[in-house]
């Protein structure tokens, strides 16, 4: 059986550890008191969207990624007929997980109003 080499030291990912601790960004302070002033409704911030819809993030990558892989694929050589039938089931992929997730999202939103509050 072969000699074990030693082991390296830690140093490098201390170093590493070290050097790039300063860029992470701390966690955002907690906000100040509100100002006595009042805002006229004209300047204050625009309302946020209650919740992002997840869905919709999800599958626009996916249909970039459809769009995507049958271009690269095409750049790397690789015969159109094999590009687009990538295209193609990626398409069907994605196609099917937004049928799901709208599916499952419907059923979510459904049990939330049919459960009782206590």
């Amino acid at each position: 059986m072969p000699a074990s080499r030693p082991r390296a030291a830690a140093a490098p990912r201390a170093e590493f550890s070290a050097r790039y601790a300063s860029s992470v960004r701390s966690a955002p302070s907690a906000p100040s008191a509100p100002s006595t002033r009042s805002a006229s409704p004209a300047l204050s911030a625009p309302s946020a969207p209650s919740e992002p819809d997840t869905v919709r993030d999800v599958i626009g990558w996916g249909v970039f990624g459809c769009l995507l892989v049958p271009v690269v694929l095409l750049w790397c050589g690789t015969a159109p007929v094999t590009a687009a039938g990538a295209g193609l089931g990626l398409t069907a992929v994605t196609g099917t997980c937004w049928v799901l997730l709208r599916h499952f999202e419907r059923a979510a939103t459904e049990a939330e109003r049919q459960t009782p509050v206590d």
